[in-house]
Formats: C-alpha cells, sequence, structure tokens
C-alpha cells in the first residue's frame, strides 16, 4: 500500500482536495482533525494536558485558547504539548494505516499540512501538493473571517514558499483550474499511484501532464 502524503500551503484547497480523494474511495488521515477529537470530551489528550497546563480544560473539552494562551510563543510549553499529543496522533495514524492495509486499499492518504516545513518527506511513498496562483490563494483566505491582509502574509511567509513545496512533490493538484480540472488529477494520481511496482520516477503535474 503506498501513502500519500497530501500537503498545501494555506489557502490552496487541501481540505476540498482530500475529500475528493475520499470520493474515490481512498481513505484519509487527517491529523487536525484527530487533534480535535483528542481535544473534545472523553480525549485521549484531556487529562494529560490539564495535568501539564492546568486550568487549559473547561467543561471536560481543551479549550483551544485558554491552551494557547500557555504555549504560544514558550517553545519549552510547546515542547511539552508536542510530547503528550504527537505520540496519541502518531498512533491513531497507524491504526489508520494497519486499517488501510488490512481493507486492501492501494492507496492510503495522509493529510499532512506542514509536511514539508516539519521534515516529514520520510514518512510517505509519495507527495502531492496542492496549489493555486498566488492571487487566488490571497483572494481565498482573506475571504476568511478576521483574516487581513497583513495576517495572510505572515502566515504564508513562516510556509515553504509554494513554487518548492511544487518542485519537490511527486504530484500537484492546481486547484486553480477549477473543481472539475482537480477531481480528474486526483483520479489520475490514484490511477498512476495504483500501478504494480509505482515508484517516484514519474510525476504528474496538471490534468493529463506527465512530469519527469
Amino acid at each position: 500500500m503506498i501513502r500519500l502524503g497530501l500537503t498545501g500551503s494555506i489557502g490552496m484547497g487541501k481540505s476540498t482536495t482530500a475529500k475528493m480523494f475520499e470520493a474515490q474511495g481512498a481513505p484519509v488521515f487527517d491529523a487536525d482533525a484527530e487533534v480535535h477529537r483528542l481535544y473534545a470530551i472523553g480525549g485521549a489528550a484531556v487529562d494529560a494536558v490539564e495535568a501539564a497546563f492546568p486550568g487549559s480544560v473547561r467543561g471536560g473539552a481543551i479549550d483551544r485558547e485558554a491552551l494557547a494562551g500557555q504555549v504560544v510563543g514558550k517553545p519549552e510549553a510547546l515542547a511539552r504539548l508536542e510530547a503528550i499529543v504527537h505520540p496519541l496522533v502518531a498512533a491513531a495514524r497507524e491504526r489508520f494505516l494497519e486499517q488501510a492495509e488490512s481493507a486492501g486499499h492501494a492507496v492510503a492518504v495522509l493529510d499532512i499540512p506542514l509536511l514539508f516545513e516539519a521534515g516529514r518527506e520520510d514518512e510517505v511513498d509519495a507527495i502531492a501538493v496542492v496549489s493555486a496562483p498566488h492571487h487566488i490563494q490571497r483572494a481565498r483566505v482573506l475571504e476568511r473571517p478576521g483574516m487581513t491582509l497583513e495576517r495572510f502574509e505572515a502566515l504564508n511567509a513562516r510556509q515553504v514558499p509554494d513554487a518548492e513545496k511544487r518542485a519537490r512533490a511527486d504530484f500537484v493538484i492546481d486547484t486553480g483550474r477549477g473543481l472539475e480540472p482537480a477531481r480528474e488529477q486526483v483520479r489520475l494520481i490514484l490511477a498512476e499511484l495504483s500501478k504494480p511496482g509505482w515508484s517516484r520516477s514519474a510525476k504528474l503535474e496538471g490534468p493529463g501532464e506527465a512530469q519527469h
């Protein structure tokens, strides 16, 4: 089974693209969604996080704003939080991969927003980057509640540049062309990865365009 890492900068359409993979029958593991489950009432991280950061739990669930107040801008605190949460997410990811392989899937998708930034390329067999022209990315992000141009530029500056992500990817999905072209590229990627003996020597960029 091929482990496909799905990534992309803010506003590129990664979440929508992940749903396209699911619609084509490929299971998707969303690390951010798993963290939300861990933080919810009854979540596996709740007790440990409250012990490490008293006052971060309210109503039986982790209050993300209260927690952020204790870790943002504090590297040592953030490291303590990551030491609690990352192993739980990793265990959930391994269970997901085992279940996907047992079910006979040829490809399982790992939705990893900061795949390149966190140096996690070795955790996957192939990488698909979701991309769009900068003006489209900016317009999408600025539509979000409370977003400003300054905040968008600051967030974008902390991520690996889109051009570099595209160059390092095995596949590029350009969501700036519209939904149907993106769906076609998802279909092409899954078809390519499902071929026996697939290797990283072949890349796709855009619907039907092979990049070698």
